[in-house]
């Protein structure tokens, strides 16, 4: 029997979620995450915020990394003041999921930010993010779709060829690249749409939502670099 690959995934911390009878503080994760990861071959494990310096030891368990959507990264962190238009930050994640980063790339292990987790990948090595930008986030609560181009000769191209029609809701995209990063898909308009570090380690950060679609390719590459460990 394959064993697969042990995928962890960074998960929102809400002072308030509801399910049945209860409205309690709650670590969650939308499902398309892990079944995503399930579907590309992995087994999902949620990786809820903790103390940073538990972060290496977390990591050294793990056979592959995603760094989750959800709320802007804190400006503070790339060395900016907050938009009025940049959401409220969630200091626990940003913390814990920086901590995250590092600890993966400092153990080369195989890593996938995911829109928030790409910006998050780029803040870490130094990069800045743009705070708003409009035409990526359509109606609220609902994801839109927009074509994306591969760079050929990239991880991403490698992966998919051809220009893809991608699930996309975010305001905030990269400016500058942090170091080493290298922009591996755009938008129509310009928008940074994928970032990689040349590898090894095999470390990608898309801007859209590949939990909300039906493409594994992506996922799937992550899922085999963890399995090749």
């Amino acid at each position: 029997m394959t064993v697969r690959p042990l995928i962890g995934v960074s998960t929102y911390l809400e002072a308030r979620a509801r399910w049945g009878v209860w409205e309690l503080e709650a670590a969650l994760l939308p499902a398309g995450y892990p079944r995503l990861v399930q579907r590309a071959g992995g087994l999902a494990a949620m990786l809820p915020p903790d103390a940073p310096e538990h972060a290496a030891a977390t990591v050294a368990r793990l056979d592959g990394l995603v760094v989750a959507g959800g709320p802007d990264v804190e400006p503070v962190h790339y060395g900016a003041a907050p938009d009025p238009r940049t959401g409220p930050p969630a200091r626990a994640r940003d913390t814990w999921e920086l901590a995250l980063i590092q600890a993966a790339l400092a153990a080369g292990v195989p890593l996938l930010g995911i829109c928030r987790g790409m910006q998050l990948l780029n803040v870490a090595l130094g990069g800045t993010l743009v705070q708003h930008i409009d035409g990526h986030a359509e109606v609220p609560g609902v994801f839109g779709h927009h074509p994306v181009k591969p760079v050929p000769g990239t991880v991403y191209g490698d992966l998919a060829p051809e220009e893809t029609s991608v699930p996309t809701f975010h305001h905030q995209a990269v400016d500058r690249l942090g170091e080493g990063l290298l922009a591996s898909a755009h938008a129509s308009d310009g928008t940074v749409e994928a970032v990689e570090l040349p590898g090894p380690p095999w470390v990608l950060g898309v801007q859209w939502h590949p939990e909300m679609g039906t493409d594994l390719r992506v996922m799937r590459g992550l899922v085999a670099a963890a399995s090749a460990r």
